[in-house]
C-alpha cells in the first residue's frame, strides 16, 4: 500500500509529514498511475519505488534556508510534477509554477493540484526557451528547480534566466553530477551565475550517488538567452 511505503520511506530519510500530507502524496500516487495508463507520465508505478525514486528524491531538494518566508518557485520541464510538486506538498507556503512543454502533462498537473486542494500554483504550457523570454516569468523567481530534463550545461540555459539576482537554482542530479559540474562552468559564468555548490544525499534503500547542484543567480543573464528553442540541446555552451 502506497501510504505505508510513503511514511517508510519519510521516517527512513528524516522528514516528518502531517496525516493531511500523507494524503495528498497518496491522492498524487493514484491520480499518477491512473493518468499514466492513458499517456506516457513515467516508468516507475510500484508503490515503494515511486515513494522513494519520485517523491522522496524531489524532497531531496529541500533546504530550510532556502525555503523560509514568501518564495517563489518554478519547476522547468516538470513532467509528472517532480520536483515542485513533492515540494509544494512538504511546503505548502512556497508559490510554485508548474512549467512543461507538453499541454496533456499540464492538463494532468492542474487535475493533481485541484484535487489536492493546493493553492497558489501555476500550471503553465511552454517551452522552456520560450517562458524564459516572457516578462510574466523572466527573472521573477527566489527558486528554479528541475530533475531529470537535460545535462547541466543545458539545463542552466533553460533554468537560470527564471532566476531573480541573489535567487537560486537547484538541479536534481545522479552519480554524473561531478562531471557535469565541470562541464556547466562556462555556462554558468555565461548565464549569470555565480557560487555553485553540491550537496550529496542518499535515500532511503539505495546506495547509489545523487547530490543536489545549487547554483546562485550573481547577475541578470544577458538578453541574448536562452537561445531559440532547441538551440541549448543541439550547442550547449
Amino acid at each position: 500500500m502506497f501510504i505505508d511505503e510513503m511514511k517508510r520511506a519519510a521516517e527512513q530519510y528524516g522528514i516528518v509529514l502531517s496525516d493531511e500530507q500523507f494524503g495528498q502524496f497518496r491522492r498524487y500516487y493514484e491520480l499518477l498511475v491512473e493518468w499514466n495508463e492513458k499517456m506516457n507520465l513515467t516508468a516507475i508505478t510500484g508503490p515503494q519505488e515511486v515513494a522513494v525514486k519520485h517523491m522522496i528524491d524531489s524532497l531531496t531538494a529541500y533546504d530550510p534556508a532556502l525555503f523560509t518566508g514568501d518564495v517563489s518557485m518554478i519547476d522547468v520541464g516538470t513532467g509528472a510534477g517532480f520536483p515542485g510538486l513533492p515540494l509544494k506538498i512538504f511546503c505548502p507556503s512556497v508559490r510554485l509554477t508548474l512549467m512543461d512543454s507538453l499541454n496533456k502533462r499540464v492538463k494532468f498537473l492542474q487535475t493533481v493540484v485541484d484535487e489536492l486542494g493546493l493553492r497558489q500554483v501555476e500550471c503553465v504550457h511552454a517551452r522552456a526557451e520560450e517562458g524564459a523570454r516572457n516578462k510574466k516569468y523572466r527573472e521573477r523567481f527566489d527558486l528554479a528547480v528541475s530533475r531529470a530534463v537535460a545535462r547541466l550545461p543545458v539545463l542552466c540555459e533553460y533554468c537560470l534566466p527564471f532566476v531573480r539576482c541573489g535567487g537560486h537554482f537547484l538541479a536534481l542530479k545522479g552519480r554524473d553530477y561531478e562531471a557535469e559540474e565541470r562541464e556547466a562552468e562556462k555556462a554558468v559564468r555565461v548565464l549569470g551565475g555565480g557560487q555553485m555548490e553540491s550537496r550529496t544525499v542518499r535515500l532511503p534503500g539505495l546506495e547509489d550517488k545523487r547530490a543536489v547542484i545549487v547554483i546562485t543567480k550573481a547577475k541578470p543573464t544577458p538578453k541574448s538567452y536562452p537561445r531559440k528553442a532547441g538551440t541549448p540541446a543541439k550547442n550547449p555552451l
